[in-house]
């Protein structure tokens, strides 16, 4: 698993949706999502219920595009910012599927995405999977950090935690109900826990960035592998911090990105319409921003390959009060498009 696995087959994303609150809606992206909520309530009476409706709502939109009910799905691998993948559980889990819970904070779209396929491949009893990823503003402000109404001041390495889910249904694209212009997962590299020493809570993108480039120097450290094959090379939630500081790393070990880096928590917002600091970030950042973005762009055929890991700070409040530091992982994903 240090290595890159290139799978014998690819696994075909045959369905995907996205459901955003009022805040990501109101950005640049927001014609293209699936669903929105203008109060973020998504029909429930807390914010930690809410993401939990949030998450049943973005699977059910991808069932539905699918013509398929929650029956037909073998299992799914579904995680959440609060505490125990609550959200996920209480919101997927008691749907009947078999449950898997995830969280590599961030990063948990991508990790859900490169275990699924792994588990497709690995089984022919395995047929259907779902991933599913979800993030609430106010319910994870509260766990992390402080409540909304406390009226914080954060600095500006901060990031907006994004209201936000992506929903994905995979098979193997061999499977007859595979259609195309499906988009398909050719390959993975799991990504390294790095500490680079980080303890500022509030700059996540500092902690990101290096297991970023650490992902990306060991799958370019391949003979095989150029960035100059893929049309995008997209990180998840790096923000405007991150991002400068993958570049720079990444520079200094000799690797150009070549123009191709995108990062879906500088996608998300608008900065000069609202005030996120230094961008979006939660596991429904990059989970929304692939399912309503690249997805279809590479349906389209308006892109041809991508590499998309996102990128995950492993924070603990408790670890931080007692001295710890916020760890960063970066699992990686290679997508083809479904048009030859």
């Amino acid at each position: 698993m240090k290595t890159i696995i290139r799978f014998p087959s690819p696994v075909a994303i045959y369905a995907r949706a996205s459901a955003v609150g009022g805040t990501e809606h109101d950005g640049p992206l927001g014609a293209l999502f699936d669903f929105h909520d203008q109060t973020d309530r998504f029909g429930a009476d807390t914010w930690e219920r809410s993401e939990e409706a949030l998450s049943r709502t973005v699977l059910n939109l991808a069932l539905s595009r699918a013509g398929e009910s929650q029956d037909e799905i073998d299992l799914l691998f579904a995680g959440d910012l609060q505490n125990q993948c609550v959200a996920s559980s209480a919101g997927c889990g008691s749907m009947g599927i078999p449950f898997c819970g995830l969280y590599g904070a961030c990063s948990t779209s991508c990790e859900g995405l490169l275990l699924a396929s792994l588990s497709l491949l690995a089984s022919r009893e395995t047929v259907r999977a779902a991933v599913v990823t979800t993030s609430h503003n106010a319910a994870a402000e509260r766990q992390f950090r402080l409540p909304l109404e406390y009226g914080g001041q954060r600095p500006p390495t901060a990031q907006w935690t994004a209201t936000a889910g992506g929903a994905f249904l995979l098979a193997r694209s061999s499977e007859p109900f595979v259609k195309a212009p499906s988009p398909r997962i050719s390959a993975c590299l799991v990504g390294r826990a790095i500490d680079s020493g980080v303890t500022d809570g509030a700059n996540m993108g500092a902690a990101m960035a290096p297991a970023a480039a650490d992902t990306l120097l060991r799958f370019f450290a391949s003979p095989d592998e150029n960035p100059a094959d893929y049309d995008r090379i997209v990180t998840g939630d790096l923000g405007t911090e991150g991002s400068a500081l993958l570049s720079e790393l990444l520079r200094e070990n000799g690797l150009d990105l070549l123009g191709r880096h995108r990062d879906c928590g500088v996608l998300l917002f608008d900065p000069l319409k609202t005030d996120v600091h230094a961008g979006g970030s939660g596991c429904g950042c990059s989970a929304s921003v692939l399912a309503s973005l690249f997805l279809p762009a590479l349906e389209r055929g308006e892109l041809r390959r991508i590499l998309f890991l996102a990128t995950g700070a492993l924070m603990s409040p408790s670890n931080l009060l007692q001295g710890g530091t916020v760890l960063g992982i970066a699992p990686l994903i290679v997508l083809e498009g479904g048009k030859p």
